[in-house]
């Protein structure tokens, strides 16, 4: 009872809210509010994860099977902010909140047993401890927890790149070229590569490259937000 009361005297004082809209959360809402839950912009691609624009995106650079994101990525819109909350507002939770709420969806059509093992992104060693985690492997856990699949972490980032924001495609795949090392085999398994953000595939490419080089039965790339 005396827990109880200081959990009620507590979130009066400060009381938790929604990471997108600032509404207060009820307690059984975890970062997000059902509102903002319902209007998020999903995506269908795990209705054809083998041939989308996102499989079409990354042909003849990555032999990957399946390729699907959570979210359209849209500037200004709900998906950039939540990539915004992830990378400079300390909200880890909401990465495993968005990786739960897409198993949900995967499940629904069965993709499971397409795979063995799921492997974040990994951040450079600076970039995380800056952070304080990476936000790709929270969205991995999330994920985890509702396909109840293990997390590995296989690959280790050599190099700390700069921001790819504003460069070009060719740019981007210069800028991560030969920065993805393998730390862990493969054993041959199937792999569910997860990533916060897809634009032109550069990174999840470079990945899936150096874990089909070292025995990977398959890769396929899972991401929170992807634009077009």
């Amino acid at each position: 009872m005396r827990l109880l009361f200081f959990k009620d005297f507590f979130d009066l004082i400060f009381p938790r809210t929604c990471d997108l809209c600032g509404r207060n959360l009820f307690d059984f809402e975890s970062c997000l509010c059902k509102i903002c839950i319902g209007t998020l912009p999903r995506t269908l691609y795990h209705a054809m994860p083998s041939e989308n624009d996102l499989t079409q995106k990354i042909k003849g650079i990555a032999n990957v099977g399946m390729a699907m994101s959570f979210l359209r990525f849209t500037k200004n819109g709900k998906s950039q902010k939540i990539l915004h909350c992830l990378k400079y507002r300390n909200k880890p939770k909401l990465g495993i909140q968005l990786g739960e709420l897409y198993s949900n969806q995967l499940n629904e059509v069965d993709l499971t047993n397409n795979w063995d093992v799921i492997v974040p992104v990994p951040l450079h060693p600076i970039k995380k401890y800056r952070r304080g985690y990476n936000q790709s492997e929270e969205f991995a856990k999330g994920l985890s927890h509702g396909l109840q699949l293990p997390i590995e972490e296989m690959l280790e980032r050599k190099k700390f790149t700069e921001t790819q924001t504003k460069k070009t495609r060719i740019q981007r795949m210069e800028n991560v070229d030969e920065v993805f090392a393998l730390i862990r085999p493969t054993d041959g398994r199937r792999i569910l590569l997860v990533d916060d953000v897809m634009t032109t595939g550069a990174t999840l490419c470079s990945c899936a490259n150096v874990l089909l080089a070292n025995g990977a039965k398959t890769v396929d790339l899972i991401t929170i937000a992807a634009g077009k």
